[in-house]
C-alpha cells in the first residue's frame, strides 16, 4: 500500500503533462489517477511467460513500416542487444512493452476507437497558463482534432458496448480463409492487397487483440487466393509448359487438402442459440469447440505451406522449365525441416516432366520438349535436316573422275547437311535451364550422351542401337529427384555406353582409322614409292603452263602411279576416294603451282574429317609436295654432277674445280632438304600419329573428344611442319624463308643446267677440233663457243645462287634457334649440327675485317 501511495505524485505529474485540462479539474484528475493505479496493480498479460523475441519482432515490423530503409530497425536491434546484456534492469520485457505502447499511442490517437488517449510529448517548462489562455488554445485546436477530454469520453462510451460474439467472428474468419468477405469483416477492394475492413456496428465492438489475430489468420486466405487464381489462370490458358502444368497439378492437390481442412474446421464450429446476445448454450461445447485461438493453431502449418506455394507461384510467372525447377530447388537450402520437406515433396512432383524428357533423351537420343523447358535445345533451322547416309560406292580406281561423290558445288534437291554441322549446331546447351541438382559437368555428359545416340541412330544408321539402349537402361540407377546418387550413376553409365558404341561404329563400321591412315599416306606423302612414282610421271607435265593441263590426264597419271607402287594394296574404298585436281590458277603459273591431291569423304566420316580439316591437309600436301619436287630436282642434278662430270667431262680437266665447287653446294642443299624431310616425317607426322592412334584405341570420351583429338593432331602438324610462330603478324616469317630457299635451289638448278649444257657443247667442240687435226671433218665449228668468253658468264649465277643459299640458311638457322617451339629449335640444331654455318659466318666476318684493315 505504501508503494502505491508513493506513486501518486508521479502519476499526478504524468496526468498533468498528458491531460492539461486536469490541472483545473480536480474530479478529472482523481479519476485518471485512479484508473492508472488500477492498470499498474492489475495482472493483465502476466498469465504467460514473457517472450522478448516475439516482442522484438513486433517492434521491428512496426519500425519497418514507418522506415522502409531499415536503419531504425537496425538501430533498435543494436540497442536491444545492449539492453539484454545489462543485469541491472530485471523487467526488460515490461520496459520494452511500455516503450512500444508509448510509441504506438500516437497512431492509436488517430483511430476511431482508441484504447488509451494519445501520449503526446510533455510540454516545455514554462509558467502555468491562465484559464483564459487554455480556453483560447482549446478553441483554436477544436476544428482540426478532438481534445483529450472528448477522446476520453468517447472511449468511455465505447467501453460500455459488449464485444462481438466469437462465433460470428469465427464464421467470418472461415470465409476469409477461403478468400470470401464476411458480414462483419470484409476483404479490401484493392487488388493484390491483404487488407481488411471491419464493419462499424453500433451494438458491438471488436477488440484490438482480436483484430490482430484475425489479420494474422487472414494472411492464409490471402495467400490461398493468389495460389488459386494462378492455378485457374493456367488452366484456362494455352502454351503452358509441362513443368508448370505439373506444378499446377501439385498445387491443386494441396488446395484440395486445404478444402478438406476447412470443412473439418467448419464442423467444429460451436452450436449456438440465437436469443438475445447469441451466446453459447453448453459449457462443454464451449470447451471443445473451435475458437479463434484454436483456429490459429490448426492453420499455422498451412500458413507456412501457403507461403511456399505463393513464392513458387510468383516465380512461375517469370520462369519456366529448368529455371522454375532451379527456383524451387533453391528453397531446399533451408534450416527449417518443415520447409525443406515441403520443398522436396514439391520438387519431386514438379520435376517428373523433366525426368521424363531426360529419360527419352538419355536412353533413346530423342528430344521431346514442345515447350522449350529442357536444358538441351534444338536449332529450329536444323530440326528437319536429314543426315547424309554414306552412298554405296562400288567400282574400282577407274571411277576416280566419276560422279560417285556429290560435289559441294552441286545443288542437292534434298536439304541435307554434313555430320559436323548436325553434331555441333543441331542441339545446344542451355545453361539457364539446367537444374542445380544436376550440375554443369553432368549436364554436359547428358547432352553428349543424347547427341551420341541420336547420331548413331540417324547419321550412322546403326541397327544395333537397341542393344545399346538396353545396356544403358540396365545400369541400376533411377531418374528421380529423391535419388540423386542413382541419377548420377545412370548418367555416367549411359555416357560410357553411348560413347563406347559411337567409337565402335566409327572405327569398326566406317573404318575411320583407314581414312586417317590414307590421308597420312597420300596427302602427307607417307607412301614414299607412290610419291616417287607420281612425281616422276607428272614432273614433265607440271613444268608446263597451268592452262595446258587437263584433269583427266592427271587422273590417269595418278592411277598409273597407284598401280605401279605398293599403294595398290590399299582397300578399294580408300583408293576410289583419291583424286587429282588443279586449284584455281592465274596467268603465268605452271602445273607445280596448282596441282594437288584430293581425298573425298562423306557423312558420317566428315564429322571428324570435316572441310576445314581438309583445307589443312591441302596446305600440308602443297608444302610437302614442293619439298618432294626440290628433292627430285636435287637428285637428278646430283646424278649429273657426281656421275656425268666424272665420265663425260674427263676431257675437260680445267673445269673440274668448278664442278667440285658445285658438288659442295649441292651437298649442302641435299643435307638441308633431307633434314627438313626427316623432321617432317619422323619427328612431327609419326609422333603425332602415334598419339592419335593411342587415343582412338582407348575409345574413351565422346565424338567431341574424338574431334578434339583429331584437331589437336592436325594443328600440331600444321604448326610444326609449316614452322608457324605464335607471334602476331610474324606467323609465317620462317615459312617464307623456307620457300625462298626452295626458289633459290631451283634457280641454282637452272644455272647448273645451263653450265652442264655448255660443258656438253664445249666437249663436242674440242672433239671436233681433234678430228679436224686428224683430218676428219665432223661439222662446222661454232666461233662463239669460246670457253674463256662464256665460262665467267655461266659460273657467275652458280656462285651467286650458292652464296645466297648459304646466307639464307644461316638466317633460317638463327630464326629457328629462337623459335618458341622446341621441335623447331631442334631442327635448327640438326641443320647446323657441326656449327658449319656458325664457323662460316665467323670466317666471313674475319675476312671483312681483314679487307677493312688492309691499307689502300
Amino acid at each position: 500500500m505504501s508503494s502505491s501511495t508513493s506513486l501518486i505524485p508521479a502519476l499526478e505529474s504524468l496526468v498533468y503533462s498528458l491531460v492539461p485540462a486536469s490541472r483545473n479539474d480536480e474530479p478529472l484528475k482523481n479519476e485518471l489517477v485512479a484508473h492508472c493505479q488500477e492498470i499498474l496493480t492489475s495482472r493483465i498479460g502476466q498469465s504467460h511467460e514473457p517472450d522478448i523475441g516475439h516482442l522484438a519482432d513486433s517492434v521491428k515490423r512496426q519500425l519497418l513500416q514507418s522506415t522502409p530503409s531499415g536503419t531504425t530497425a537496425l538501430k533498435f536491434t543494436n540497442l536491444l542487444s545492449r539492453l539484454l546484456d545489462q543485469h541491472v534492469l530485471s523487467k526488460k520485457h515490461a520496459s520494452i512493452q511500455f516503450l512500444q505502447s508509448l510509441a504506438s499511442s500516437r497512431l492509436l490517437s488517430s483511430s476511431s476507437v482508441p484504447f488509451l488517449p494519445s501520449l503526446a510529448p510533455p510540454p516545455p517548462t514554462r509558467p502555468s497558463p491562465s484559464p483564459s489562455s487554455l480556453e483560447q488554445s482549446s478553441t483554436l485546436l477544436q476544428p482540426s482534432r478532438k481534445s483529450k477530454a472528448e477522446q476520453l469520453s468517447e472511449y468511455r462510451e465505447q467501453s460500455g458496448r459488449p464485444h462481438l460474439p466469437e462465433y460470428l467472428l469465427l464464421r467470418d474468419t472461415l470465409y476469409l480463409l477461403q478468400g470470401i468477405s464476411g458480414k462483419y469483416i470484409r476483404l479490401s477492394s484493392q487488388n493484390d492487397s491483404n487488407q481488411l475492413e471491419f464493419v462499424d456496428n453500433t451494438k458491438y465492438i471488436i477488440s484490438a487483440p482480436t483484430k490482430a489475430l484475425i489479420h494474422r489468420l487472414s494472411e492464409v486466405g490471402y495467400l490461398y487466393s493468389r495460389v488459386d487464381a494462378f492455378v485457374r489462370e493456367r488452366e484456362g490458358s494455352s502454351g503452358v509448359g509441362m513443368i508448370e502444368q505439373s506444378l499446377c497439378h501439385h498445387l491443386q492437390t494441396k488446395l484440395t487438402e486445404y478444402y478438406r481442412l476447412i470443412a473439418v474446421l467448419e464442423s467444429q464450429m460451436p452450436s449456438v442459440n440465437v436469443s438475445g446476445g447469441g451466446s453459447a448454450t453448453d459449457l462443454r461445447d464451449r470447451e471443445t469447440s473451435l475458437t479463434l485461438r484454436r483456429l490459429d493453431v490448426w492453420i499455422n502449418e498451412w500458413r507456412l505451406r501457403m507461403r511456399m506455394m505463393s513464392v513458387c507461384v510468383e516465380g512461375a510467372r517469370e520462369s519456366q522449365g529448368g529455371a522454375l525447377v532451379n527456383l524451387i530447388h533453391s528453397y531446399t537450402d533451408n534450416g527449417d525441416p518443415f520447409i525443406r520437406k515441403f520443398t522436396d515433396q514439391l520438387l519431386e512432383e514438379v520435376s517428373k516432366p523433366f525426368f521424363s524428357t531426360l529419360h527419352k533423351w538419355l536412353f533413346s537420343g530423342e528430344l521431346y520438349d514442345p515447350f522449350n523447358e529442357f536444358f538441351v535445345a534444338m536449332d529450329p533451322g536444323l530440326a528437319h535436316v536429314q543426315y547424309m547416309h554414306p552412298s554405296s560406292l562400288t567400282g574400282n580406281i577407274n571411277q576416280l573422275a566419276g560422279d560417285s561423290f556429290v560435289s559441294p558445288d552441286q545443288d542437292d534437291p534434298r536439304d541435307r547437311r554434313g555430320g559436323l554441322t548436325i553434331w555441333q549446331a543441331k542441339y545446344k546447351f542451355e545453361q539457364n535451364m539446367l537444374p542445380m541438382f544436376v550440375g554443369e559437368a553432368f549436364g554436359r555428359k547428358i547432352l553428349s550422351t543424347g547427341k551420341s545416340l541420336n547420331f548413331i541412330r540417324y547419321s550412322c544408321h546403326d541397327s544395333d542401337w537397341v542393344v545399346t539402349r538396353e545396356k544403358m537402361s540396365n545400369t541400376g540407377g533411377s531418374l528421380k529427384y529423391s535419388d540423386i546418387a542413382g541419377l548420377e550413376r545412370s548418367i555416367d553409365a549411359a555416357y560410357s555406353t553411348a560413347s563406347q558404341r559411337l567409337f565402335d561404329v566409327f572405327i569398326e563400321k566406317f573404318r575411320l582409322l583407314n581414312h586417317l591412315s590414307a590421308l597420312k599416306n597420300y596427302m602427307m606423302l607417307g607412301h614414299g614409292d607412290f610419291a616417287d612414282q607420281l612425281i616422276n610421271a607428272l614432273g614433265p607435265s607440271l613444268s608446263r603452263p597451268a592452262n595446258t593441263l587437263y584433269r583427266h590426264n592427271l587422273t590417269a597419271t595418278l592411277e598409273t602411279a597407284i598401280r605401279s607402287s605398293n599403294a595398290q594394296n590399299d582397300p578399294p574404298d580408300v583408293l576410289r576416294r583419291l583424286d587429282a585436281r588443279m586449284l584455281e590458277y592465274s596467268h603465268g603459273e605452271i602445273g607445280w603451282d596448282v596441282f594437288t591431291l584430293e581425298y573425298k569423304v562423306d557423312p558420317p566420316i566428315d564429322t571428324v574429317i570435316h572441310p576445314d580439316a581438309m583445307v589443312k591437309y591441302l596446305k600440308l600436301f602443297n608444302h610437302l609436295w614442293q619439298m618432294k619436287r626440290i628433292e627430285g630436282a636435287l637428285s637428278r642434278g646430283w646424278m649429273r654432277v657426281a656421275g656425268g662430270a666424272r665420265s663425260t667431262f674427263l676431257r675437260l680437266p680445267d673445269l673440274e674445280p668448278s664442278w667440285h665447287k658445285m658438288r659442295i653446294i649441292m651437298a649442302e642443299m641435299i643435307h638441308f632438304v633431307k633434314q627438313l624431310q626427316a623432321y617432317c616425317q619422323l619427328e612431327v607426322i609419326e609422333c603425332s600419329w602415334k598419339v592419335l592412334v593411342e587415343f582412338l584405341n582407348k575409345r574413351e570420351g565422346d565424338l567431341d573428344a574424338m574431334n578434339d583429338a583429331h584437331r589437336t593432331y592436325l594443328d600440331r602438324l600444321v604448326k610444326k611442319i609449316l614452322l608457324l610462330s605464335p607471334k602476331a603478324g610474324r606467323e609465317e616469317n620462317v615459312m617464307n624463308q623456307v620457300k625462298d630457299l626452295f626458289v633459290t635451289i631451283l634457280q641454282f638448278q637452272d644455272a647448273m643446267e645451263n653450265f652442264y649444257n655448255f660443258c656438253l657443247t664445249e666437249s663436242t667442240r674440242r672433239d671436233q677440233r681433234l678430228d679436224f687435226d686428224r683430218g676428219l671433218y665432223t661439222g662446222p665449228q661454232d666461233p662463239n663457243s669460246s670457253l674463256e668468253e662464256n665460262l665467267p658468264r655461266l659460273l657467275q649465277p652458280v656462285d651467286d645462287y650458292g652464296s645466297q643459299f648459304s646466307e639464307k640458311v644461316q638466317t633460317l638457322v638463327a630464326a629457328l634457334q629462337t623459335h618458341p617451339d622446341l621441335d623447331c629449335r631442334f631442327l635448327g640444331v640438326r641443320l647446323n649440327f657441326s656449327e658449319y654455318y656458325r664457323g662460316k659466318q665467323q670466317k666471313e666476318k674475319e675476312k671483312e675485317r681483314a679487307e677493312t684493315a688492309t691499307p689502300k
